[in-house]
């Protein structure tokens, strides 16, 4: 929706009702992902696509009938088998919309700002909907309990970019629509040995941005690592330095050599990001860390550090170690124990996006 939120503004600040349809599932062959919008105001002006033109002229009267009654309509769309001009996707696929009038004035705001933010509406009766970012929530679905509860839903999506539908504890029988206006968190990987290319797979089936980096051309290869998202041949302290990091990115050295380990992690320790990990013996972390003291890092810096990096899962391969690896981060940053559940009591959920920097 963010394309079109200028136009949604001027019609909200002019009075003009208008309804917004918007996709919120697809399968197969589609144009346009969940999140994609369409809106039509009461004076028949249309902005914005949920098809690339497909169904652009039913989803338009879905809209007027919205502006009508009030009530959200939710529809699918799909290939005709009997005509392919027919209402449907021609391409083949299925999408999901759904129908419901304009969102709060301070919805629209947020979703206007550069904050990152997500939305989160209800898929029935009006489709209200609210907005939450790191630090505030604004609107309410209208119910109280389902606030409460999908706010923390919301926020560890829009920790990790995520979009789409998901249920309601509470509420079982109700759905509710996540839109995450934010980028994926980084995952900077050091080191491009085999245990990097199992994290970059992990870390890319967990929703991050998968950055492979390498001082040597040979090994530092896309071939090498097809699952992300950029491969880099440059010295990793140099590397971190210039790329641009932030309070969710994870970083996992899993070099263990001191050439490379101890300038990376003297850049590393000292930068405001999630979480810093990196492989190796006890014998090579005092090692490491001894050399770290040595060029100038506090004990509250060392405290940092994450080594050697990884849960006692006793993991053996490469693929084992990554989720060993996966695991610690996911709990530093959700704020678990790292315990199995049948020792911990409470919730089992955690509310809240990051535990550490929420």
């Amino acid at each position: 929706m963010k394309e079109i939120v200028d136009r949604l503004t001027a019609w909200d600040h002019a009075g003009v009702p208008y309804a917004v349809a918007t996709v919120i599932a697809v399968s197969g062959s589609a144009p346009r992902l969940p999140g994609a919008a369409m809106a039509v105001c009461a004076d028949g002006e249309a902005v914005g696509s949920v098809s690339g033109g497909c169904v652009e002229g039913a989803v338009y009267e879905l809209c007027r009938q919205v502006l009508e009654t009030g009530v959200s309509v939710r529809e699918s769309f799909g290939y005709s088998d009997v005509d392919a001009f027919a209402v449907g996707l021609t391409c083949g696929g299925v999408i999901e919309v759904f129908v419901r009038l304009g969102p709060p004035r301070a919805v629209l705001a947020a979703i206007a700002s550069d904050a990152a933010v997500a939305t989160v509406t209800i898929l029935s009766g009006t489709g209200q909907s609210l907005a939450v970012s790191s630090s505030a929530t604004m609107g309410t679905t209208g119910f109280s309990d389902v606030d409460a509860v999908v706010v923390g839903e919301a926020l560890a999506m829009l920790d990790s970019g995520g979009t789409g539908i998901r249920s309601v504890r509470c509420r079982p029988d109700l759905d509710v629509f996540v839109q995450s206006y934010a980028t994926a968190p980084r995952l900077l990987i050091f080191g491009a040995i085999d245990y990097a290319g199992a994290l970059a797979r992990v870390g890319k089936f967990l929703g991050y941005h998968v950055t492979v980096c390498d001082a040597r051309p040979v090994f530092a290869t896309n071939a090498r690592f097809p699952d992300a998202d950029e491969v880099v041949t440059e010295w990793p302290h140099s590397y971190l330095a210039r790329t641009v990091v932030d309070a969710r990115t994870v970083i996992c050295v899993l070099t263990h050599d001191a050439k490379f380990d101890v300038p990376l992690l003297e850049v590393a320790l000292r930068l405001p990001v999630a979480f810093v990990g990196a492989m190796g013996s006890r014998r090579t972390h005092d090692d490491r860390a001894a050399r770290l003291r040595e060029v100038g890092l506090t004990e509250q810096e060392l405290a940092r550090l994450k080594s050697p990096i990884g849960l006692d899962l006793g993991a053996r391969t490469p693929e084992e170690t990554a989720l060993a690896i996966a695991a610690e981060f996911v709990a530093v940053r959700r704020g678990g124990s790292a315990l199995p559940l049948t020792r911990t009591g409470g919730p089992i959920h955690h509310d809240g996006a990051d535990a550490k920097y929420a």
